[in-house]
């Protein structure tokens, strides 16, 4: 772990917000915990954390809106650590641009885990900045050329429709990051198929039977009810 990673705590629940300090303090991690949105606002435009743990359920501003604002300049992870607990809460918070979502009570274990995956999702969004000529998208055994819309398993070709290459393209871009059903379906279809869930799931399938068997991975991971995620290996 590269314990120069830095995060921003933004929880008003005093012992939540010392529980997850001294949990990230123990893996070394360079933390700044505040209780209210402004403050998160603050903190974000002057000195960008590398990722933000976030409550929605604010005094001042609710987090969604915080969501929004910071992607309107910055790509940051964002782990959302909420009570709110049903579907609805979840998919507006990631439609918003969060990367994760958390339901308290949680594991801290779990939380660290999430951290993981965000922090990865960092170096990914660092090394695509620092390689910008370069139009391949390497994940273990699975290479993607954006440019020849050419997909290699384990040195294998396989073949996609236009459809499955654009749906694979999408999570591949957004790796590590939950998209939810509404994202991919307005992204990859422009909207075409609103709520078709079910189209989703086929070609969903579809690309785990091409690309995740001869690969002999799971990549593609499933969050019910919300969405999917490619996840690095």
């Amino acid at each position: 772990m590269n314990n120069s990673t830095s995060v921003l705590v933004v929880e008003d629940d005093r012992p939540i917000r010392s529980l997850i300090s001294t949990a990230l303090k123990s893996r070394d991690y360079k933390i700044e915990t505040v209780a209210t949105g402004n403050e998160a606002l603050m903190v974000v435009t002057g000195h960008a954390p590398d990722i933000i743990i976030l409550d929605l359920g604010l005094p001042d501003i609710d987090g969604v809106n915080i969501i929004r604002k910071v992607r309107e300049w910055s790509q940051l992870p964002i782990i959302v650590v909420s009570a709110r607990c049903n579907d609805e809460d979840k998919i507006n918070a990631l439609d918003a641009g969060a990367d994760d979502y958390l339901t308290k009570p949680f594991s801290v274990d779990e939380l660290l885990a999430r951290i993981r995956v965000a922090a990865r999702r960092l170096q990914y969004l660092h090394d695509m900045s620092d390689e910008k000529n370069s139009p391949v998208f390497v994940n273990g055994g699975l290479q993607i050329d954006y440019s020849s819309a050419c997909v290699t398993v384990n040195g294998q070709d396989i073949h996609l429709t236009p459809i499955e290459f654009k749906l694979l393209s999408l999570l591949s871009e957004n790796i590590g990051r939950v998209l939810t059903h509404n994202f991919i379906l307005k992204e990859v279809w422009n909207q075409s198929l609103p709520n078709d869930t079910q189209s989703l799931r086929v070609y969903i399938a579809s690309l785990r039977e091409k690309v995740e068997e001869p690969l002999g991975e799971k990549v593609i991971q499933t969050h019910i009810g919300i969405g999917y995620r490619m996840i690095r290996l």
